[in-house]
């Protein structure tokens, strides 16, 4: 009986201390010395709510222990005051008075500077990159059981294809030496869903890199590496909605941790519900409530605890990894309250960091309303820098494809250009030939190199902050219109055997190579004409002659950008632009090389771009 009893009891020791088991902690440490001091651990493991947290650590104090209607989950809040020192703080887990677990939370050093890093302004270029569809530059972690998807298939533009950091490190050299400044990963977190996984916006963790991609210390190694080639990475984040394989959706801590969590009800996609003076509540709320996908559960920032999760959430990878920026998808469908406390975090952290905000509207005024200093007719104050302009995208492609036989085509350009009187910072727009949403921009073209150049030659120019999608610089492609595996491509020499390589130029036809040096000598010079990163903008009404002429300048440099769309050279006369340069001057052309002395006219090939550094008026 007493061996019996024993058993009995160690069986039952045994069952209590497996019950008690802490699975995750979320965020796994902070720094000593943030503005943003007072943070909330998620911790989660099986009918932990009833533990009691206790710590005794110099200038740190819990302040607050939440519990919610699942017991898996316990929330606890600490104040870290500005003397706190770093270190390793122990937090006792008691039961009945009695401590059953204890964890250590690591308090660490910040960086030097954290709080004062730069981040990407007019002066930069971005490189955007799918990880999946980029280079494979490690094989050993292509397929990594357990994850649910446990194939890769590059003949299948859905499946996964095997990119990965290692592959975005070895091309460094690269993109340094296109002329970017900045390059910006679509989301680099797990996405363990069983199919269509490779795209990274269905997060299944959002402290974890996906380890098809490698690992958090890789991620570190790549920005690390970046900046040694004066490159700094900007983070996609999704605040609206996670995967559904993720553990707090499988295991709900509260049934309004999401919306709808019971009908998955679809998103309506209507965003001018939330600018609508005469829309319902029941639209608003399918807008920014409704699931963007079955697999995608939409994230309820309304309840604090989801807000403060993803608050820290951010803040913890900018300081963890080295940031330079952050772009946010799907921005609107989120809460907007919520928002606006989200960005504000951000900069209040960090000062002079920009948030680039997916708005993928046509409408202008739609997309403004979202702008920092923006006053809108509803009172709602945002601290979004900046937003994507989808319209100006739309706008040049139009432009360079179609006719027109009573205006000049560019006349939807400048038109679109025109609507900047709309945001209070104009220049804080993020300007694109495509991206991994759009169709390639020389299929959009119709394949016509010199339309192509034209289009490369403004988004070099124009005012905001230009981002190029990988490939563009060797005019790739997506044959079949739509198709989202076709515009993420598999870059050129990303793999072993590919039979063309962007970075070495094997392969290439004659038509990319030369559209590599173009786009790559224009990239160059932006990088190093404090005009472009600091100018103001003006520009001239385009007239029948379809030519397009605007100016770049400070109060020491103009830039003259001439885009000739028509078949035929123009003879322009100058006198028409006496605003802003006089009848005689001379400049180098910088895509010739050629210097220009204008003289009343200046001549203009058939579609041909000129980019003129005045240098005497």
């Amino acid at each position: 009986m007493k061996k019996t009893s024993l058993l009995s009891a160690l069986l039952c020791l045994q069952s209590f201390l497996f019950a008690q088991k802490i699975e995750r902690i979320e965020p796994q440490n902070w720094w000593a010395g943030m503005k943003y001091n007072t943070i909330t651990l998620l911790i989660y493991g099986n009918d932990i709510s009833d533990l009691q947290p206790t710590i005794a650590y110099p200038n740190v104090q819990i302040i607050k222990k939440d519990t919610v209607e699942n017991k898996n989950y316990l929330f606890v809040t600490f104040k870290i005051n500005p003397a706190a020192k770093p270190g390793d703080i122990k937090v006792n887990f008691s039961k009945k008075g009695k401590i059953v677990l204890t964890r250590n939370f690591p308090l660490l050093q910040r960086e030097k500077n954290s709080a004062q890093r730069a981040s990407y302004t007019q002066k930069d270029a971005i490189y955007l990159i799918v990880p999946d569809r980029f280079s494979n530059g490690d094989k050993t972690n292509d397929i990594v059981p357990p994850l649910l998807q446990t194939d890769i298939d590059r003949n299948n533009e859905n499946k996964r294809h095997g990119g990965d950091l290692q592959g975005i490190i070895n091309h460094l050299d690269y993109i340094q030496s296109l002329g970017f400044t900045q390059i910006w990963c679509t989301p680099l977190v797990e996405n363990n869903e069983p199919e269509y996984s490779y795209h990274g916006y269905a997060a299944t963790d959002f402290y974890k890199i996906d380890p098809r991609f490698g690992t958090n210390e890789q991620l570190k190694q790549f920005v690390q590496e970046a900046k040694k080639r004066n490159m700094g990475v900007i983070w996609d984040v999704v605040l609206n909605h996670c995967g559904t394989e993720y553990y707090f959706i499988k295991d709900l801590p509260s049934k309004d941790w999401v919306n709808f969590s019971d009908t998955h009800t679809r998103c309506n996609f209507l965003k001018t519900t939330l600018t609508d003076r005469y829309a319902t509540e029941i639209d608003k709320k399918e807008y920014t409530d409704g699931w963007f996908d079955s697999q995608m559960a939409d994230l309820n920032q309304r309840n604090p605890l989801m807000a403060k999760y993803l608050i820290q959430n951010t803040i913890w990878w900018i300081e963890y990894a080295g940031l330079s920026g952050l772009r946010e998808d799907t921005y609107s469908y989120a809460d907007k309250d919520f928002l606006a406390g989200w960005a504000k975090a951000i900069l209040d952290e960090y000062p002079h960091f920009n948030i680039a905000g997916e708005e993928m509207s046509r409408i202008i005024a739609q997309t403004s309303y979202w702008q920092k200093d923006k006053r809108n007719f509803d009172g709602y104050k945002s601290w979004l820098p900046t937003l994507m302009d989808f319209s100006l995208n739309d706008n040049i492609v139009s432009s360079l494809t179609t006719t027109n036989y009573w205006f000049s085509t560019w006349r939807d350009t400048y038109q679109s250009v025109a609507q900047d009187y709309q945001f209070p910072h104009p220049e804080n727009q993020l300007i694109f030939p495509d991206n991994h949403d759009l169709d390639r921009f020389y299929s959009r073209l119709n394949k016509n190199f010199d339309d192509w150049k034209l289009g490369i030659a403004m988004y070099m120019t124009m005012r905001g902050i230009p981002q190029f999608l990988y490939g563009t610089e060797v005019l790739m492609t997506n044959e079949k219109a739509g198709s989202d595996g076709q515009r993420r491509g598999d870059f050129y020499g990303g793999w072993d055997n590919d039979l063309k390589n962007a970075a070495t130029g094997q392969g290439l036809t004659d038509v990319e190579r030369a559209g590599k040096l173009y786009f790559s000598k224009l990239l160059h010079w932006r990088k190093t004409n404090s005009t472009i990163a600091n100018g103001k903008f003006i520009h001239y009404a385009p007239q029948k002659n379809d030519v397009y002429v605007y100016f770049r300048y400070t109060d020491k440099q103009k830039v003259m950008v001439l885009l000739n769309k028509s078949g035929d050279s123009v003879t322009l006369d100058l006198n028409r632009y006496s605003q802003m340069i006089p009848n005689k001057f001379i400049a180098t052309d910088i895509i010739s090389d050629r210097e220009i002395k204008a003289d009343n006219t200046l001549t203009i090939q058939a579609k041909t771009a000129m980019i003129l550094e005045i240098e005497k008026e």
